[in-house]
């Protein structure tokens, strides 16, 4: 893309009271972008709107700023790229959602648009609460581990919780995830994210549809929803609220025609109530990476998961004390009475196990087992 076609495209994304559906319906009439702006007064005023007209002949006061600012971006390394509809690299997924916008901003090595794309993976979300309990981000690094391991894309948000645990897990399983932002890609929202957007970077891909310099708006994030979702086959609810925002991608998923999973949990835990609603509305019960494999028509990948892991807890089933603990939340007075050890004695057991990351502590003086995928 050359840098008048860059500043074309800058200036439809920047131009007020267009958005991705207006811009899809001039690109439609004239062509390209750069057509768009070749047009006269008299043409652009049949469109029927003097107000559009007169947006598309005022040049936006940012263009200038933005695309130098995009130019020297995409100079800074070999990684960087934006791709706008129609181009090789788009995402096919993307053209069949409702509203795919024309411009994306990419960093990372992945490339499994082009057309002699050699990398390209079944894509699957794994999407849940920024504050989930240690049980959850524990499930949704341990699942996106398999998956990667198994050869999956794993596709997230970025965000605290169970996001960047399930980036971690992929990359972690020798796999690739892709990482949908809600900011620019020239920073890092969370900062607590900068390491982990790296290595997304080094084995993955970050992708944003706001241009450089968005910071970390509140509405940016609900919208970027759509495109985890349309760029994956399913999406895997791992924890949530009733109110999340893992909600808005299942519900943006299932209206996609993708598939939706959800890990249930405990009937007194908050942070599963959005999970048990979405299993009620019709969304498929998971317990296993193979449910999931399974559910998606995946055997190639799903054949390969037994052998690699029969072992699906590895705790003493005898243990006395895992099984005085069950897999709810349980306080330290609850153990004593079913166990019968002495405090310190408990005490010590179960700091060893917290140790060992068996077992976790809760807020309350609550502790619970850790199961492994």
């Amino acid at each position: 893309m050359d840098v008048a076609e860059l500043g074309a495209w800058l200036r439809l994304s920047l131009t007020p009271g267009i958005g991705n559906a207006g811009a899809r319906q001039l690109l439609a009439m004239f062509g390209s972008a750069q057509a768009i702006f070749e047009q006269d007064a008299g043409t652009l005023q049949q469109l029927g709107s003097d107000r559009l007209a007169d947006a598309l002949l005022t040049e936006p006061a940012a263009l200038a700023d933005q695309l130098k600012t995009t130019l020297a971006w995409l100079q800074g390394a070999d990684n960087r790229r934006v791709v706008t509809l129609g181009d090789a690299g788009y995402p096919p997924a993307l053209l069949h959602i409702e509203d795919p916008p024309c411009m994306l901003y990419m960093l990372g090595a992945l490339d499994p648009w082009t057309p002699t794309a050699i990398n390209a993976a079944p894509c699957l979300a794994i999407v849940g609460s920024r504050n989930p309990t240690p049980q959850g981000e524990s499930n949704a690094r341990q699942f996106a581990r398999v998956f990667g391991e198994a050869g999956l894309c794993v596709v997230s948000g970025l965000a605290l919780g169970v996001d960047g645990a399930a980036h971690d897990g992929a990359l972690l399983g020798g796999g690739t995830t892709l990482a949908v932002v809600g900011t620019g890609l020239d920073r890092v929202y969370p900062k607590q994210h900068l390491a982990l957007a790296h290595r997304i970077a080094e084995r993955g891909l970050i992708i944003s549809e706001f241009p450089l310099g968005t910071p970390p708006l509140t509405a940016n994030f609900p919208k970027r929803n759509r495109l985890i979702s349309g760029l994956s086959q399913g999406t895997l609810v791992v924890e949530a609220a009733l109110k999340s925002g893992s909600l808005i991608t299942a519900r943006l998923a299932a209206e996609q025609g993708k598939e939706v999973f959800a890990i249930p949990g405990s009937i007194h835990s908050p942070q599963s109530r959005g999970c048990h609603a979405l299993i009620k509305q019709g969304a498929k019960l998971v317990e296993s990476a193979q449910d999931v494999l399974e559910e998606l028509n995946l055997p190639q990948l799903s054949a390969a998961l037994p052998a690699a892991h029969e072992d699906v807890d590895g705790q003493p089933a005898d243990d006395p004390l895992f099984a005085a603990m069950g897999f709810e939340p349980v306080s330290l007075d609850a153990l004593q009475a079913r166990t019968g050890l002495a405090t310190a004695e408990l005490q010590a057991q179960l700091l060893a196990l917290e140790l060992a990351g068996e077992v976790a502590r809760l807020q309350g003086g609550l502790f619970q087992r850790m199961a492994r995928v």
